[in-house]
């Protein structure tokens, strides 16, 4: 029997369809003749080409779902990018200064304000903002700190003399508050993993199981020695409080972050056996790994050859976890100036609480008052899926290093998010410097999602991040971008009977949808013939005939005048804007307007 031919290219419903009626009728046609709509053949054909569109269907979707550039499901993008060695973020932490009174009383003798009654707020207390999002203090505010303002708050209505001071001090919060969950772990089990209950997680604090081990967060499992801050007991403990040490992590885990929120801990395969042999690697048994040959071709040797595991960390057996982290509770994260207000139960110490008189001390305590003079501002959104590309191609191409500006914008975007986040970012060089000097521009985003300048708290912790990575002949400053607000008129050309108010909402959304969904970075370019073109895509639009941008400034919009028609470029096609500068439609329902003639 010769073989059949098979039509290999039809994949739709209706071309498979078709190739099984041409095929019935060549191959069966005295068993097969009735081919109306409404036979019972045609219902089995309509089934099995319906069978065919979906695995055709899944078939493609699941080899564009394994490439980056064509992947569209979020979570199958990220697992990608892990491959490239992107680590996914946790959610976002605002940080910024917050400015702390009180009132002390006056020290009869000395007639300034009693150092015995100014307390320290220790760190870990709990503040709130006007719209209860939860802030926590993570430095102890030093209120005999000599450096404090202080100013007479009340003063003796007879003699006129001051009786209480006022004394102003700052401490660095973020945003979410201290959580705690406890795990109950079974059996020896390879790669355990542990979710933890709350979503919005910025932070994991750390992990103790109840024999009192400790289990480090490293980048990477086969990573096993940390960097560990031990406390400076030399006499230069005041200059340098702390003192780095290399640490082995035989227990170890790394934190993974999902598409949606959630947190796992990563364990290895490790059991508390591997903890019995020598930790430290005996050097004969690594330099030089001769074996069949008598000659050595690797001159190199990387010391991290002596501390290595094969397990890739102990993990837990029989025990109780217990993991302390930090989590955001609600998405508004951002506070702008003033919104940060009261504190939760705080907590002072005092030096010598038993010697104080009751009642002043505990009017030292209630007149406690904070507020923040910045905004505490972070990014609140994931990246896009678009930005979770770029980020993983760049993290790829970085490989730990800063060498070009994409490095320097990788790594911006992938500083941990208990540091505070940056929306948009851009590194240009300063060829007019002396030693070519990079200029790196930067913005945040406002509690309502638009685009903000970054707090001095934000800006440092990026400085000592890049710190890390950056070339030692590169220097750099951390400048603020600058904010072009701008509105958009257009005109277009409806088609017949159609209502023009229903059409002109219509062209609004589109251009709100499908133009300002994706901020745009620092130096892009807003281009004009992007609007016609979405515009002429909405249902009843016959053509756009114009499309125009105008500056906003003043008020609500930032103090930036831009002159739109000079950097408009000849034909009119995009508007150019600096590098130092980012463009954005503030209030969409009102900086957009249109004229359907």
């Amino acid at each position: 029997m010769s073989k059949r031919p098979i039509n290999y290219t039809s994949r739709d419903f209706d071309s498979i369809k078709e190739d099984l009626v041409n095929y019935a009728k060549r191959y069966y046609p005295t068993t097969f003749k009735d081919f109306s709509e409404a036979s019972f053949g045609a219902m089995m054909l309509d089934l099995v080409a319906y069978v065919g569109d979906q695995l055709s269907f899944y078939t493609d979707f699941q080899a564009n779902e394994s490439y980056m550039d064509s992947a569209i499901q979020y979570g199958n993008v990220l697992r990608m990018a892990r491959v490239l060695g992107y680590k996914m973020p946790g959610s976002a932490r605002s940080t910024g200064q917050v400015a702390f009174y009180i009132s002390v009383p006056v020290n009869t003798a000395t007639r300034g304000p009693d150092v015995a009654y100014m307390p320290i707020l220790q760190a870990g207390t709990l503040l709130q903002s006007t719209s209860n999002a939860p802030f926590t203090l993570v430095e102890d505010v030093d209120f005999t700190n000599p450096n404090n303002e202080v100013t007479v708050s009340q003063v003796d209505n007879t003699t006129g003399n001051p009786t209480f001071f006022a004394i102003k001090a700052y401490g660095t919060v973020i945003s979410g508050q201290q959580y705690r969950d406890t795990f109950i772990i079974g059996d020896y089990m390879r790669f355990r993993n542990i979710e933890l209950k709350r979503k919005n997680i910025t932070e994991v604090m750390s992990v103790k199981d109840s024999q009192g081990n400790e289990y480090y967060e490293v980048d990477y499992l086969t990573q096993d020695v940390v960097y560990k801050q031990v406390p400076n007991y030399n006499t230069n403990k005041a200059d340098v409080p702390y003192v780095l040490r290399l640490v082995p992590a035989a227990r170890r885990f790394v934190t993974v972050n999902n598409a949606v929120g959630g947190t796992f801990l990563q364990f290895g395969y490790g059991s508390e056996e591997n903890l019995t042999s020598n930790l430290i690697a005996d050097p004969a048994d690594v330099v030089l790994e001769v074996n069949g040959k008598n000659y050595v071709s690797e001159e190199t040797f990387d010391p991290a050859n002596l501390i290595q595991t094969d397990k890739f960390g102990v993990v837990p057996v029989n025990t109780t976890l217990t993991v302390s982290y930090y989590a955001n509770r609600t998405n508004g994260i951002n506070a702008p100036v003033g919104a940060l207000n009261s504190a939760t139960n705080p907590q002072f110490s005092f030096k010598n609480r038993a010697s104080l008189a009751g009642s002043l001390l505990n009017g030292v305590v209630s007149s406690l008052e904070l507020e923040n003079e910045q905004p505490i501002m972070g990014d609140i959104s994931f990246p896009s899926l678009e930005e979770l590309k770029q980020r993983a191609y760049a993290t790829f191409a970085s490989q730990n290093r800063a060498v070009t500006r994409e490095d320097y914008t990788s790594l911006l975007y992938r500083m941990p998010a208990k540091f505070g986040k940056v929306k948009r970012c851009n590194v240009v060089r300063d060829v007019e410097s002396v030693n070519n000097n990079l200029n790196i521009y930067v913005l945040s985003e406002t509690a309502t999602g638009t685009l903000g300048v970054p707090n001095n708290t934000l800006k440092e912790n990026m400085r000592t991040w890049l710190n890390r990575y950056r070339m030692i002949n590169d220097t750099m400053d951390i400048i603020d971008g600058r904010i072009i607000n701008y509105g958009i008129r257009f005109k277009v050309l409806p088609a017949q009977d159609i209502n023009r108010y229903t059409l002109l909402q219509r062209c609004i959304a589109k251009l709100q949808t499908d133009f300002l969904n994706v901020t745009p970075d620092i130096g892009q370019a807003i281009h004009l013939a992007q609007i016609y073109k979405l515009l002429n895509e909405v249902p009843g639009v016959v053509d756009t005939t114009e499309v125009e941008l105008f500056n906003r400034s003043g008020g609500k919009y930032s103090d930036v005048v831009y002159d739109i028609e000079s950097n408009l470029t000849d034909d009119g096609r995009y508007l150019i804007i600096p590098q130092d500068a980012a463009a954005e439609v503030l209030f969409s329902s009102a900086d957009i307007e249109g004229v359907v003639t």
